[in-house]
């Protein structure tokens, strides 16, 4: 009956001890102090003062009716009721900030964030999302470049990643393959017309070959086979034993960068390369690639990947590559 009790309405009950419920900000501030187990830290993240972190502490332990903190003479502890407390707040909070970004990567927003290496990132992707704000300047692109950390792929934020794997992978819904990883060497037009010709594989022993070090290829995020001169020349001409190497770095883009100012061949990743040689900056010097057997793929966010900015996005980024001859899937 209306007016009678509210037992049976779990609903109503529920917010009715919602509104009981001390102020959210004081359960962010007891997280951040927990976390710590120091009020002088969690006043300095929180950039307040010490005395108001006490002050909302007391007042959530007076609102509680509980002690929530031991303090001791040089440290503090949590009480068992404070590990309670704070192993309900984490979660609450945390689903909150899930919702809230939720709501911010709804269907409304205009931001797509992509993750990969630094060069694939800097050569690769970043040069396809200029092309395309140009007629879609509404959409708006977060760039995340990682070569230390391979769990970027991961984050809840990123809606696609550009990774690379072996032909395994199991093709999908949100995993596609974009093209096989290519290498063959490249160098400006003023290297090879001072320099050049070089009309045979083995002509590149008497080059100038720079070369990616190992550090690159051991890091967390690149953690495969590496593609070298030696691993070139052992297909292409097997006859050539020692390699000269006249730059070595674990930056690919300081590699294309000094291979775009004539000192120098590298092993040009095709899709890392593509608009340098589209634009004449680099030049292929013969048809003798080298293939590593592994496959780029974009890796997309289940989440996010049917939204109408993603889907455009992808979309684009497939037909640029059906467009790159040496490319194509």
């Amino acid at each position: 009956m209306p007016g009678g009790n509210d037992i049976g309405n779990p609903a109503k009950n529920r917010f009715s001890k919602r509104r009981h419920l001390p102020s959210l900000g004081s359960f962010a501030t007891f997280e951040v102090a927990a976390k710590h187990l120091s009020f002088t830290q969690a006043a300095s993240e929180l950039n307040v003062t010490q005395a108001a972190i006490s002050q909302q502490i007391r007042g959530l332990e007076k609102a509680l009716g509980r002690q929530l903190f031991l303090r001791k003479h040089n440290s503090m502890e949590l009480t068992s009721e404070g590990r309670m407390l704070l192993d309900a707040v984490t979660q609450g909070l945390d689903r909150l900030g899930e919702a809230i970004f939720r709501i911010g990567q709804s269907s409304g927003s205009q931001a797509i964030t992509i993750a990969g290496t630094y060069a694939g990132v800097s050569n690769f992707i970043k040069p396809i999302t200029d092309d395309f704000r140009r007629d879609n300047p509404e959409v708006r692109f977060t760039l995340l470049a990682s070569d230390e950390n391979d769990r970027l792929q991961d984050f809840e934020e990123v809606d696609i990643a550009v990774i690379c794997g072996n032909e395994r992978s199991e093709i999908g819904h949100t995993l596609i393959a974009l093209f096989p990883e290519v290498v063959e060497p490249v160098c400006s037009p003023a290297y090879l017309s001072q320099h050049g010709p070089f009309t045979a594989p083995g002509d590149l022993a008497r080059a100038a070959l720079m070369e990616l070090h190992r550090m690159h290829w051991s890091s967390d995020a690149i953690a495969w086979y590496p593609l070298t001169w030696r691993d070139w020349f052992r297909m292409h001409a097997p006859e050539i034993s020692e390699i000269p190497q006249d730059f070595v770095s674990n930056s690919y883009g300081l590699l294309v960068e000094a291979a775009e100012r004539g000192q120098g061949v590298i092993l040009g990743f095709r899709h890392l390369v593509h608009q340098a040689v589209t634009q004449g900056r680099l030049v292929r010097i013969f048809e003798s690639p080298l293939n590593a057997g592994r496959t780029y793929y974009l890796k997309l966010n289940p989440r996010t990947c049917d939204s109408p900015n993603v889907r455009a996005f992808v979309g684009y980024l497939l037909d640029t590559i059906d467009e790159m001859p040496l490319l194509r899937r």
